[in-house]
């Protein structure tokens, strides 16, 4: 990396929130040997070095925000950050920030359109909390720094000597470190992270695309297992603000997993881990489960689930089966394999929807589930005793958006309609403003509490802004 690359930062990573304002861990990277980022808000800060890599350095300091607003200081720039998670609140939603090959050689003004549209919105509108729902970075091209997993995932060893685990290993992980840097340093989505703290759950591309849902001999292989180490340790240091060996404080279970559950005033974000024990055969093990479902208890009145994968959506499994029918769409079978209505899921779809209804029917709460992946906006409702439980999705803020006939297919498939709990049927709605199901532009969204009052509303990158939707 040049000396210009590994100038990155600062990005806040939420720690604790409540009326008297925010705890954040604020990083950023800085050329090696270099000095440490200066940071101050009433006081200087001193900056603690977590990780040298590929000629960078990650540096961290814990600082506290007071309510309303807050002003730090990193290297004599001044930010300004909102910090009121009390009363009147509005939060966003972002997903899918990249793109499978050349993400970065695309020209930043329009790769990073939306994030700069949401960057600008931050001068008039407070906006104490930005959630990313996985897909924050596409490091499928990480892979390619090392010869023996270079042809990946198709032709890989099944097993490494400790010289080659060991040179691999520094490889990758000099490899997610410099494109960590680079994207992060992103015109738009810099300024973003730097005035919001974030919060974030991973999905496939954080690791490599089609992770947990690919053939099972690359996925036993010493070059997953070092993959997948690398992967974690690049998502701790990047999205928690964590150094590689340290698991963060917002994590729920006592396992490796990383499904995490932050609260505020009224408001309880959970987030499960689908993708560090994700199988072909299974989206969460034992031991994810384990951690997941406690952390539903004794939640705020409203509820937000990030799941990665949309939880209610078509009835993919029938597209599924008739793949099995070609061999010209086999690419595409681990992608429909990553969804929570996949026919090798079903059984575990249902014992998760369970669990959110479970919580949706207690009295005074309310869940609504977030999610990204599919890179097109929508939204769906599962019928409940209490009323609609609410999917919204926004995908992806970067990530191009795909043909209008892939909208217009899942619309399509939409209307057959889902019922995997008998008695409570799930149905897919065009956004506000929109006919059809799905929308194919680029987006993301607002939760808005006014009151007691919950709505969402998409910014879609053509269309514009969606009217209030009540949820």
């Amino acid at each position: 990396m040049t000396d210009e690359a590994t100038r990155t930062g600062p990005m806040l990573f939420l720690r604790a929130a409540g009326p008297e304002g925010l705890r954040v861990a604020a990083t950023c990277v800085r050329a090696e040997g270099e000095d440490p980022p200066r940071f101050a808000t009433d006081r200087a800060h001193e900056a603690e070095a977590i990780a040298t890599r590929a000629g960078g350095t990650l540096w961290r300091v814990e600082m506290t925000l007071p309510a309303p607003e807050a002003r730090y200081t990193c290297d004599d720039v001044e930010y300004r950050v909102a910090t009121d998670v009390t009363g009147d609140v509005t939060l966003a939603f972002a997903s899918c920030n990249g793109q499978e090959e050349g993400d970065l050689d695309r020209p930043p003004a329009d790769r990073n359109a939306l994030w700069s549209h949401l960057a600008n919105r931050l001068d008039h509108e407070a906006i104490p909390l930005l959630l990313n729902g996985g897909d924050q970075i596409y490091a499928d091209e990480v892979t390619q720094a090392h010869p023996l997993s270079q042809e990946w995932p198709d032709n890989v060893p099944q097993s490494l000597s400790g010289d080659e685990w060991r040179e691999m290993k520094a490889a990758l992980d000099a490899s997610f470190f410099a494109r960590y840097t680079l994207q992060w340093a992103q015109e738009g989505y810099s300024e973003v992270v730097a005035r919001v703290p974030s919060l974030c759950v991973w999905d496939d591309h954080d690791i490599c695309d089609g992770w947990g849902s690919l053939r099972r001999a690359a996925q036993t292989s010493d070059v997953a297992k070092v993959l997948f180490a690398s992967a974690r340790e690049a998502y701790l240091m990047f999205q928690f603000g964590c150094r590689p060996d340290e698991r963060p404080e917002i994590c729920v279970g006592a396992g490796r997993g990383m499904s995490w559950r932050v609260d505020l005033p009224g408001i309880s974000l959970v987030a499960p881990d689908l993708r560090s024990t994700r199988s072909k055969s299974a989206i969460m093990s034992d031991e994810a489960w384990g951690d997941f479902a406690p952390a539903l208890d004794g939640t705020e009145a409203r509820t937000f689930v990030i799941s990665s994968v949309p939880a209610l959506g078509p009835r993919l499994s029938l597209v599924e089966r008739a793949m099995k029918l070609t061999r010209r769409m086999e690419d595409y079978e681990d992608d429909l394999r990553d969804q929570w209505q996949s026919f090798a899921h079903r059984d575990e779809w249902r014992r998760f929807l369970s669990h959110l209804m479970a919580v949706h029917d207690r009295e005074d709460s309310a869940v609504t589930v977030l999610s990204g992946e599919i890179h097109l906006a929508m939204r769906g409702t599962m019928q409940t005793a209490s009323g609609p439980l609410h999917q919204l999705v926004a995908s992806g803020i970067s990530h191009p958006a795909p043909p209008e006939a892939l909208a217009t297919g899942l619309s399509l498939l939409a209307r057959l309609g889902e019922a995997p709990l008998r008695g409570h049927p799930i149905r897919l709605h065009p956004l506000p403003g929109k006919r059809r199901a799905y929308t194919a532009e680029r987006n993301y969204l607002l939760l808005k509490r006014r009151g007691a009052a919950w709505s969402a509303t998409w910014h879609l990158e053509d269309s514009g802004q969606t009217a209030d939707l009540p949820i």
